[in-house]
């Protein structure tokens, strides 16, 4: 659109060239001879004028296309550039994970944490579940009635009446 433009511009140049340079109304183009009146002159003019706008908005309306296509690449590239560091980084903190769970893997059982560590230190146990530390193991059915409410959610077991 911009050449087409350009060769309207050039066209529109050349006739108002070509109208300076002679002196007479008579001209010669392309071997062939044309001579024109006033009104004739006047309309030559206005489509000669018309050429050279029509020509100049192509122009203008190629570039702003041509600006517009180069700004959606560059945003287009600017995204496809912010993605590709985005997963960079999740890559890295994976690897970064892998790397801890492969050298907490190899650790012995007793120096390891548990992976969940923060979250374990934060848990508060009522005191009513804890089990004391010298209190051995009830036999099996002789359950005592306050574990069956702690397991029932404090319901009694009706298995027991």
């Amino acid at each position: 659109m911009i050449l087409l433009g350009l060769l309207l511009v050039l066209l529109a140049g050349g006739a108002i060239a070509l109208v300076a340079a002679e002196e007479t109304s008579r001209y010669i183009l392309f071997g062939y001879t044309f001579e024109f009146n006033s009104f004739g002159m006047f309309i030559a003019g206005a489509v000669t004028t018309a050429v050279l706008l029509l020509g100049i908005a192509m122009i203008s309306s190629g570039s702003r296309r041509s600006a517009k296509r180069r700004r959606q690449k560059r945003v287009a590239r600017a995204e496809a550039s912010s993605r590709v560091a985005r997963l960079e980084e999740e890559k890295r903190e994976l690897e970064r994970k892998l790397q801890h769970e492969q050298t907490a893997a190899h650790e012995p059982e007793h120096v390891r944490e548990p992976e969940n560590m923060r979250e374990t230190q934060n848990l508060r146990v009522p005191q009513q579940v804890r089990a004391p530390e010298h209190a051995s193991r009830p036999e099996p059915g002789h359950e005592s009635e306050s574990t069956d409410r702690l397991v029932a959610g404090g319901a009694e077991n009706p298995r027991r009446r």
